[in-house]
This record gives structure tokens, C-alpha cells and sequence, in this order.
């Protein structure tokens, strides 16, 4: 028990009895450091602060976001590190439901009732198996993925125990890497050798990457009539179908996980989103209703689930109702800073829809004007924006945000997309010319950074740099450019802690943007050649 006493623990429980009960068991097994949480609200503010080795977590947490929904979030917006040991308290009438539905799933599960030495058992096996993949964790977060992958393979043989892990996490490196075909190599292997629903799922990511839409499908159709309760599964199958023009058939695939699972809120947005698409104005409304409902629990809210659900409601000419949905984003969401260009977008369709057209183009022109000096608003809710404007001729609005959106496209699916947005307006003259003029605004950025650098400005290279990441951060270009600037300024100014984890957060935005971009691979090589300078380990620690 005296390799348990440094470690440091948050239980997140609402009931004070059973928060009590686990500090004392917790006690018992000779961890002290103790924080407590009681709902998972409560849970994230200090997971913004500190990480911990340990989270102890009820499933059952009373306010609208259970304990896997709770994970969810914290490993979506990367809130705890790799190592952290989360386990899941539930009952058993819950249990099967829970572990079924989890793609990704605990550290651990435990079921009520159990004793401190039961508890001791789970908390000493978790942590003999983190001490086996510390080093392939510590390498991850250090973006030094090629040595994780050599690590994996060396665990596999070294640790036969764990072989199968090993392998998974191999798999999730290339797959992180963009290099599926070799990631699907690795998951055929699994599957033949052990038929886990996750290899099969694994497999089926790796198919759709490939654009292998059809072969994907019928691997997740039949994942999905074999367990109906595999969440992820529907999730992807639903992507496969949609990639390949089936929206309907997203759609019903997307409603029957919303049954099985009715609270994860990214499946609710999405199911919206196709509803909206294929016009089954009902079941968007239904579906978005519940998101700004659910979201009031997560501290992840985005006001842009409002402008979905207002969106939908003047399509089906209730404008009582989506008063009331501006007026509770007002009240809710103030403090957000892209609020005030939701807030503009959603009173404009009202207005439209009302026949207030001065007041219509005015708060058109309002959003347009909020875009300017926001950052976060999505490439989707920039082009709604600016098909509303070329629709009330505000051409120079129009092309003002559409240039940021052509700006920021990862890929010339998304550029496709926004041409088109022109093209239904009957303007490809004014799509011509906004796409040259975005392609210019990237150039003008990176040469910019690139000249500062040269010019051994480093300082003024990241802040121009990291302007253009926070305004255009889905161009893999910017990105890419970003990482370098940063990292010339680590290489030649110093070691700065805040510098290195940005450096790292942009070398992976750009991987995953671009993830076939050969130029990737020398410069993950300078990051570890940095951290290498200034003796910087392989982990935190």
C-alpha cells in the first residue's frame, strides 16, 4: 500500500454518504490526497487545473451527464492525461448497459456494493498495468509517436499479458498517424485472433479512412445487429452512410442509437443536423431541443446548438418559440465569446421569417460584423450566414465571411462545399473571386511568419502565427506553419513550458488536417530534438 500513499485521487459522487464511504475506503488503501466533486460540473473545474492518477466516478451522477458521458467530455476536450486510472461505480441492474455502449471505456468498472479491499484489488491492478504502458503514454503526450509505436511492439513481446493492448494502442497510433492501411493490417490480425467487437470497429475505421465506404458499412452493419447496444458502432455507420449520399438511412441509423443511448449529446447534434437535412423538421426540432436541454449540464456549451434549434424553428414557423430560444441564449450564454454572432444570426432568421426585412438585414449585418472579432465559429454556421446575406444582396458580407470559411477549409471537399454555397446563389463570379482572395489571406499569413523568423523576429513569428491559427484553425497549412514558428522560437529564445505544450497542440492539429504531409515526420523530429536541448523528459512525471 506504500506505492499508493503519493498518489493523488478525485471522487466524483453526489451523494455525501458514498462520498464519505469512498474517502474513508480510499484512506484504507493508503491514498490520502484526496479531492471530492459532486457533480460533473464541479468535477471539471479542477481537471482544468491539476491532473490526477486517480478519478473515482459514480455513474449515476443526478444532473443530466452521467459518469461515461462524463469521460467522454473530459477525453474529447483532452482533460486528463492518458494515465489517468478513471473507474466507474455502478450498479449492477446498470452495468451490462453501460460497458456494452462504451467504445471508450474506463479504466475500470466496479459494482455496488464492494469493500475497500475489493476496491484496493481493482486500484493495485490498474495501477501494475499503468506502470507497463507509462512509457508509450509519456511518448504520446510528447508527440513522439514512431518511438510509441517501436515501444508497442516491444511491450507486445515483453509483456505477453498485455499483447492485445499493445497492439490496440499500435493500431490507434497509425490510425493517429493517417496511416490506415497499415493500421488495418494490424486490426485484421486482431480480429483474427480474437473476435472483439472493438477490433472489428477499429477495422472499420481504418476502411473508411480508405474510403472504403461500402466495405465499412457492411462490417458496421453487421457490428450493429450483433450488439445492439455498441454505441460507437451506429455512430460510423451512420458517417459511412451519409459519405455515400444514404441520409435517410444516417438518419434512421442515427435515431435507433438515440433510443439505445439517449443522452450523448454529439450523437443528438448530429441526428439534428441530417434531420434538418432531409427535411424531417420534427425530429430536428426533438433532437436539438434535447442538446441545448442536456448541454446545460456540460461545461462544454457552444450557443451555436442554439442557432440550430432557432434555425429549425422558423422553418416550421414557430416564432414564439424561437423568441424564447434567443432570449435564454442571451440570458445562458453572455459570457461566450462568439454569443453575440449567434445571437445576431438567430434574430435575423426570426426577423426574416417575420417580414421584418430592414430589421432582418440589419441583424444580418450585425453577424458579420460579431464574426470579425470572434474566433470558434464554425465553417456551418459562417456559410448559413452567408447564403442569408447573398439572399438580401449583401454581397460584400457574404464574401467577407465566406473568405474566412475558404480560408479555413481543411480539404477541397470542405472548398467544394463552400463554392457551392455561391453557386446556389447563382454568383460563381463572386465565388471566383473570394476563393483567390482566400488563398492570398493564407499565403500573406504564413509568408509573413515565415519572414519574421528569417529576420530572427522569433517572438513577433509565433504572435502573427498564432493569430492566423485562432482565426483559421481547421487549414492545415496555418497550422503546420504555426508548429514551425513556435519551435524556431524554442530552438533559438529557450525553453518555455506554455510555448512547448502550443508548439505540440499545433504539430497535432496539423497531423491530423493533413496527416499525409511528408513534412510532418522532420518536424515532429525538431520537437523531440527540442525537448532534447533543454533535457526536457519523456513525461511530466
Amino acid at each position: 500500500m506504500s506505492s499508493l500513499r503519493s498518489l493523488t485521487a478525485l471522487i466524483i459522487e453526489p451523494h455525501s454518504g458514498m462520498r464519505a464511504n469512498l474517502h474513508n475506503m480510499l484512506n484504507l488503501c493508503g491514498i490520502t490526497k484526496i479531492d471530492h466533486a459532486v457533480s460533473s460540473g464541479t468535477a471539471i473545474r479542477p481537471l482544468k487545473n491539476r491532473s490526477y492518477d486517480l478519478i473515482v466516478c459514480e455513474y449515476d451522477l443526478g444532473d443530466g451527464q452521467d459518469g461515461q458521458q462524463l469521460l467522454e467530455d473530459l477525453r474529447h476536450n483532452k482533460l486528463i492525461p492518458l494515465w489517468t486510472i478513471f473507474i466507474i461505480v455502478t450498479a449492477e441492474r446498470v452495468y451490462e448497459k453501460v460497458v456494452s455502449a462504451a467504445e471508450l471505456a474506463p479504466t475500470d468498472y466496479i459494482l455496488k456494493p464492494f469493500t475497500a479491499d475489493m476496491l484496493l484489488d481493482r486500484i493495485a491492478r490498474a495501477i501494475e498495468k499503468r506502470s507497463v504502458f507509462l512509457p508509450v503514454y509519456h511518448l504520446m503526450e510528447h508527440g513522439n509517436l514512431q518511438e510509441a509505436i517501436v515501444l508497442c511492439r516491444q511491450g507486445e513481446e515483453t509483456h505477453r499479458r498485455y499483447a492485445t493492448d499493445f497492439m490496440r494502442l499500435r493500431a490507434e497510433l497509425h490510425v493517429i498517424l493517417g496511416e490506415a492501411a497499415t493500421a488495418e493490417a494490424i486490426y485484421q490480425e486482431l480480429v483474427a485472433t480474437k473476435a472483439v467487437a472493438w477490433g472489428r470497429l477499429g477495422l472499420a475505421k481504418t476502411l473508411f479512412m480508405q474510403e472504403k465506404f461500402s466495405e465499412a458499412q457492411l462490417l458496421l452493419s453487421a457490428l450493429v445487429e450483433e450488439s445492439s447496444k455498441y454505441m460507437d458502432a451506429y455512430d460510423w455507420l451512420a458517417r459511412a452512410k451519409e459519405a455515400t449520399g444514404q441520409l435517410d438511412e444516417a438518419r434512421e441509423t442515427l435515431s435507433a442509437a438515440v433510443a439505445i443511448s439517449p443522452h450523448a449529446v454529439r450523437r443528438l447534434r448530429k441526428l439534428g443536423e441530417v434531420a434538418l437535412e432531409t427535411g424531417d423538421l420534427e425530429l430536428a426540432e426533438q433532437s436539438f431541443q434535447k442538446v441545448v436541454a442536456k448541454a446545460r449540464y456540460s461545461e462544454f456549451r457552444d450557443p451555436e446548438d442554439h442557432v440550430r434549434l432557432v434555425r429549425t424553428l422558423v422553418r416550421k414557423g414557430d416564432t414564439q418559440q424561437a423568441s424564447s430560444v434567443i432570449r435564454d441564449l442571451d440570458r445562458t450564454l453572455g459570457h461566450i465569446g462568439k454569443t453575440p454572432a449567434c445571437r445576431a444570426l438567430s434574430s435575423a432568421l426570426l426577423q426574416d421569417r417575420l417580414g421584418n426585412q430592414e430589421q432582418a438585414v440589419q441583424e444580418f449585418g450585425s453577424a458579420v460584423a460579431a464574426c470579425r472579432s470572434s474566433h470558434g465559429i464554425s465553417n456551418d454556421l459562417k456559410m448559413e450566414l452567408a447564403r442569408h446575406c447573398l439572399q438580401h444582396g449583401l454581397d460584400d458580407g457574404a464574401a467577407e465571411v465566406m473568405r474566412d470559411v475558404m480560408s479555413n477549409a481543411p480539404d477541397e471537399a470542405a472548398q467544394a462545399k463552400a463554392m457551392e454555397v455561391f453557386e446556389q446563389a447563382g454568383r460563381r463570379d463572386l465565388a471566383e473571386v473570394v476563393a483567390r482572395e482566400s488563398r492570398r489571406q493564407v499565403v500573406e499569413m504564413v509568408a509573413g511568419g515565415v519572414d519574421k523568423a528569417k529576420q530572427g523576429d522569433y517572438e513577433g513569428a509565433v504572435e502573427l502565427m498564432t493569430a492566423a491559427a485562432r482565426k483559421l484553425p481547421e487549414n492545415p497549412q496555418v497550422a503546420f506553419n504555426a508548429a514551425v514558428a513556435v519551435l524556431k522560437y524554442l530552438e533559438n529564445q529557450g525553453w518555455d513550458q506554455k510555448l512547448g505544450e502550443l508548439g505540440r497542440g499545433y504539430i497535432d492539429s496539423a497531423r491530423r488536417l493533413d496527416p499525409g504531409n511528408p513534412r510532418l515526420a522532420p518536424l515532429a523530429d525538431l520537437y523531440q530534438s527540442i525537448l532534447r536541448k533543454y533535457g526536457i523528459g519523456s513525461g511530466r512525471g
